[in-house]
């Protein structure tokens, strides 16, 4: 799959997959060699007195270096190295709050609904839900612990360009996504989750990171085996909310054996509603889950792979995220990075460090 095939963005600031786009880095300065050129020097120019070249070249430099200096300020603004031996990033909380008025101002709105239904107890047993026909993701209605993952480039909003999931944890504060929704070249510092997200309204309200974790062999080498991340949220504005209280989660599953009836969903980054398919999630070598069901476009990566759904309160087993192999899969084909133990590492590092 090629990544220009999964959404917009610039290149400092876009994840990779179904929510990124690639792009190529700048070329030659106009009036500069191409490559293995010849060299040209203020002597080289005909017609063109030595200090006026010379001059000319010093005006270049310092715009030159303007430009990156302006250029390093914008990266700034979304991307940060945090700490990339141990792939944590800590959220300023200034970042997140502008990030959540820079949605709001983007039209979005929060509409209080009732909390939702608890998470589902362990132990309780479902029965499958009937595998869709034909394979064929479809609109269905918003899931409380499911929603739309924002980065808005600027103050006057911007479109959800990834998808991610409220997950069980001891502080009731964690949500399970694909690391190349929040690490690209760095950590994205301006994020917003919007639960339950529909309509351009935000039920369950605007959450933002106070802290994302990444596995750093996904930083080191974008290793398709480790394209998971867990970001701890806040509500936006300062109150002491746990989110889990407020949309319910799901529970994470590790080492589940393949074969097993699951359902995927994810928000397309062109839409409100959230598209829904359910089949098997079949094993692809050691480390990937495949999961053969079409219509899961750009903005559907980090959506949550579930098995044992309860169709009381829409909660499941969560075993996998949209990515990892080609960064989530072609329109055909979604795959996950598989839950074992690596996962079960950085979910406990993420939940209890």
């Amino acid at each position: 799959m090629e990544t220009s095939e999964r959404g917009p963005g610039p290149a400092e600031d876009a994840p990779g997959g179904r929510g990124t786009a690639g792009a190529a880095g700048p070329g030659p300065a106009p009036g500069w060699p191409e490559p293995g050129g010849p060299v040209r020097t203020g002597r080289a120019r005909a017609g063109v007195p030595l200090r006026v070249t010379l001059a000319l070249g010093a005006l270049t430099v310092v715009v030159g270096g303007s430009a990156l200096v302006l250029k390093a300020a914008r990266q700034d603004a979304y991307v940060a190295p945090g700490d990339p031996v141990n792939g944590t990033y800590r959220a300023s909380r200034a970042a997140g709050d502008r990030a959540a008025a820079a949605v709001l101002a983007g039209g979005y709105r929060e509409r209080p609904a009732p909390p939702a239904a608890a998470v589902r107890r362990a132990g309780e047993g479902t029965a499958p839900l009937p595998e869709s026909r034909p394979l064929v993701a479809t609109a269905a209605p918003p899931s409380p612990p499911v929603g739309a993952l924002f980065s808005p480039e600027d103050d006057e909003g911007a479109g959800h360009y990834c998808t991610a999931s409220v997950v069980h944890s001891p502080g009731g504060n964690l949500l399970a996504t694909a690391a190349h929704c929040v690490h690209d070249g760095g950590f994205r510092t301006r994020l917003v989750f919007a639960p339950g997200l529909h309509d351009g309204i935000a039920p369950y309200g605007l959450w933002v990171p106070t802290r994302v974790d990444v596995d750093p062999r996904w930083i080191s080498d974008r290793d398709p085996d480790h394209d998971v991340a867990f970001v701890r949220v806040r509500r936006h504005g300062g109150t002491d909310q746990r989110i889990e209280d407020v949309t319910g989660a799901e529970r994470i599953r590790f080492d589940a054996p393949p074969g097993r009836p699951a359902q995927l969903t994810g928000y397309p980054g062109d839409s409100d509603t959230p598209v829904v398919c359910r089949h098997t999630a079949d094993a692809e070598g050691s480390g990937q889950l495949r999961f053969p069901c079409e219509g899961f476009p750009a903005g559907t990566s980090g959506g949550p792979m579930l098995t044992d759904v309860d169709p009381a309160t829409g909660t499941g087993s969560l075993i996998g995220v949209i990515g990892g192999q080609d960064e989530g899969g072609d329109d055909t084909t979604s795959y996950s990075s598989r839950f074992g133990a690596d996962i079960a590492a950085l979910y406990r590092r993420a939940a209890l460090g």
